[in-house]
C-alpha cells in the first residue's frame, strides 16, 4: 500500500506545481477590465476604432508618431499621412498621424495602449463582443443614435457606427460615466479621456465631436468582421498593399517589447535568424574577386622565390639564371617568360603559362634539389683536398731562433 501511495502523491504535487504555471499562461484580462479600458473607444467610428487597436499593438511606434505628430503641428488628414509615409511605422500607426488628438492621447496613455494592445492580440473576440456590449449600453441609454456625423446601424445584435460622410471623419468626446448609465464595475472605473480643444457638443448632448478631419475616399483599410470577430484589412489603400483579409499581426514592428500573454508571446517570438544567401550572379563574383587574389598572392610567392635564388647564385659568385631577369635586347629590355617584351609600339605584355599550385610548387622543389646537389659535391672535394693554407702557412714560418730573435728586434740578414 505504501508503495502505490508514494507515487500518487508525487503526482499529486507535480500536478499542485504546475497549476499556477499553467494558470499564468492562461492569464487574460477579465470583463470587467476589457469593459474598463475600452469604454473611452467602443463608440468610435469602426473603421477608426479598428485602426487604433491595431496601432495599440505597436505602443512604441505609436510614442514615436505622437512625437513626428507634434513637431508637424500644421498637418492632419491625407496630407499627415503621405508627409509620414517614409517612417516605416505599422501602417495603422501611420494613419493615425491623420488624428492629431487620438495620437497625443494614446501616447499620454501608454500604459492604457500597452493594455488595449496586448488584450487586442490576446483576446480578440472577446474584446469585439465587449464593444457590442457597450455600444448596447449607450444605445439604451439613449446616447447612441445617427445624426450629422455618424450612421448608427443594428443589424441583428451587432450595432455597426461608420461616418456619416465618407471623407469627413468626426471623432466623438464622451464621459464614460455619463454615456453608458450608471457604471456597474465600481471597483474598476472606466477610462477617462481628458477633453481636447476644439470640440463641439450641441445643448444637452452628451457626445462633443471633434471638426471634421477630410480625408480621401477610401482612406481607411481597417473594419471589423462582427459575425467572425475579427478585424480584416478590407482594402488596399495608399499606404497598405496587402491583400484584404483577417488582419495579421507584425512582430517586426513590436521593437522587441514583450507580449503580456506568454501564448502570444510564444506565437510571436522572434525566429531564428536565417543565414543569408548572396544572389548566384554575387556568389560567383566573389568565387571570381577569390580566385584573382590566389593568383596575384602566389605571384608575389615567386618573385620571392625568385630574389631568394638570385641571392643565393650572386652569394655563389653564379650568372644570373632568374626565369623573370631582364636581358638588353635591341628594342630596349627583354623579359623571360614573366615579364615585359618590346615591341615596335612598346612594353607589351607576354601570356604567362599557367600551372595548378601542386605543379608549380614541385617544380620549385626539384629547381632547389638541383642547386643544393652541386653545393653538396662541393663540399665533399674540399674535403678529400688538404689543406693548402695551412700548410703554406707552415712551410712559411720561420724557425723558432729566428723568430725569437725578430721579436727582439734582433735581424740577422741571411
Amino acid at each position: 500500500m505504501l508503495r502505490i501511495a508514494r507515487p500518487m502523491l508525487l503526482a499529486v504535487l507535480l500536478l499542485a506545481a504546475a497549476l499556477p504555471a499553467a494558470a499564468q499562461e492562461q492569464r487574460a484580462f477579465s470583463q470587467a477590465e476589457l469593459d474598463q479600458m475600452l469604454a473611452p473607444v467602443a463608440l468610435y467610428p469602426d473603421p477608426l476604432l479598428s485602426q487604433i487597436l491595431m496601432a495599440a499593438t505597436y505602443p512604441l511606434e505609436v510614442v514615436e508618431a505622437a512625437r513626428w505628430s507634434k513637431a508637424n503641428p500644421g498637418l492632419q488628414g491625407d496630407a499627415a499621412v503621405k508627409a509620414a509615409a517614409g517612417q516605416g511605422w505599422d501602417p495603422s500607426v501611420t494613419s493615425l498621424v491623420a488624428f492629431p488628438q487620438v495620437l497625443a492621447w494614446m501616447d499620454e496613455n501608454l500604459q492604457w495602449t500597452r493594455a488595449v494592445g496586448d488584450a487586442f492580440l490576446a483576446q480578440q473576440p472577446q474584446v469585439m463582443d465587449t464593444v457590442q456590449g457597450l455600444r448596447a449600453r449607450a444605445q439604451q441609454a439613449g446616447n447612441l443614435r445617427s445624426d450629422g456625423q455618424v450612421a448608427v446601424t443594428r443589424d441583428g445584435p451587432t450595432i455597426v457606427v461608420v461616418p456619416a460622410d465618407p471623407q469627413v471623419v468626426y471623432v466623438p468626446y464622451y464621459d464614460p460615466y455619463v454615456v453608458y448609465g450608471t457604471w456597474w464595475w465600481p471597483a474598476y472605473p472606466p477610462y477617462y479621456w481628458r477633453p481636447w480643444r476644439g470640440y463641439v457638443a450641441r445643448p444637452g448632448a452628451v457626445v462633443a465631436w471633434t471638426p471634421g478631419v477630410r480625408v480621401t475616399a477610401g482612406f481607411f483599410f481597417g473594419g471589423f468582421d462582427w459575425r467572425r470577430r475579427e478585424a480584416r484589412v478590407v482594402r488596399r489603400t495608399v499606404i497598405v498593399n496587402r491583400v484584404p483579409g483577417a488582419w495579421q499581426h507584425d512582430p517586426g514592428h513590436r521593437r522587441a517589447i514583450t507580449y503580456r500573454d506568454p501564448v502570444v508571446q510564444r506565437r510571436y517570438a522572434a525566429p531564428a535568424p536565417r543565414a543569408y544567401a548572396p544572389p548566384p550572379a554575387v556568389q560567383q563574383e566573389r568565387r571570381d574577386e577569390f580566385r584573382e587574389e590566389r593568383r596575384v598572392e602566389e605571384r608575389r610567392g615567386d618573385e620571392r622565390r625568385n630574389r631568394r635564388l638570385e641571392d643565393q647564385r650572386e652569394h655563389r659568385g653564379e650568372p644570373s639564371r632568374t626565369p623573370g631577369g631582364f636581358t638588353p635586347g635591341r628594342g630596349g629590355f627583354s623579359p623571360g617568360p614573366g615579364g615585359f617584351s618590346p615591341g615596335p609600339g612598346g612594353m607589351q605584355p607576354l601570356q604567362r603559362e599557367r600551372h595548378e599550385p601542386g605543379a608549380r610548387v614541385d617544380g620549385w622543389r626539384q629547381s632547389a634539389r638541383a642547386e643544393v646537389r652541386p653545393r653538396a659535391e662541393a663540399h665533399r672535394d674540399i674535403e678529400a683536398r688538404p689543406a693548402p693554407r695551412v700548410e703554406r702557412a707552415q712551410r712559411a714560418a720561420p724557425p723558432p731562433a729566428e723568430a725569437a730573435r725578430r721579436r727582439h728586434g734582433e735581424h740577422h740578414p741571411a
